[in-house]
């Protein structure tokens, strides 16, 4: 196989792992060849060939993609499109700032050893088994530690 075919055989494969189908890869890589022929035939002067195919081939395949998902791009300036602000409103987080208060309050009102067990199950991600070791205790103590600290939540919630 001649060197240029093997190259540009490579390219097809690098354009289809980029999500071009067979006959696309096939297209675009024709394309190229055939940009590159006209602009050397112009006078224009290229240094690496095979550079030249793979960047203009690629380009290709960038700007086949953009106008094949035409409708996911806008021109104009973001200053000028119509964005919906998805950040919440003011009252919205003084209300989670209040239940997290709330929250926090409830927690410091556990002994300590609930609320470690508490925080190191649903903060730090342990596992009850993980909990029990570590502070040389049962699977069934620290379940019934967790199903304290869930319940004075639970409540104070209902309270609200």
């Amino acid at each position: 196989m001649f060197p240029l075919a093997r190259r540009l055989r490579n390219l097809q494969r690098l354009l289809r792992r980029r999500g071009a189908t067979h006959a696309e890869a096939e297209d675009l890589v024709q394309e190229a060849v055939l940009r590159l022929h006209v602009y050397t035939r112009a006078g224009g002067e290229v240094r690496d060939p095979s550079g030249f195919l793979a960047r203009t081939a690629l380009n290709l395949a960038v700007d086949a993609h953009r106008r094949a998902h035409g409708e996911l791009y806008d021109s104009r300036p973001v200053e000028e499109l119509n964005l919906v602000d998805l950040a919440p409103a003011p009252e919205e987080l003084v209300a989670a700032e209040q239940r997290l208060q709330t929250m926090k309050d409830t927690l410091d009102r556990l002994n300590t050893r609930t609320r470690q067990i508490f925080f190191m199950h649903r903060l730090q991600g342990f596992s009850y088994l993980e909990i029990a070791e570590q502070l040389h205790i049962s699977v069934s103590a620290v379940e019934k530690h967790i199903a304290s600290a869930v319940t004075h939540l639970t409540l104070q919630r209902q309270r609200e």
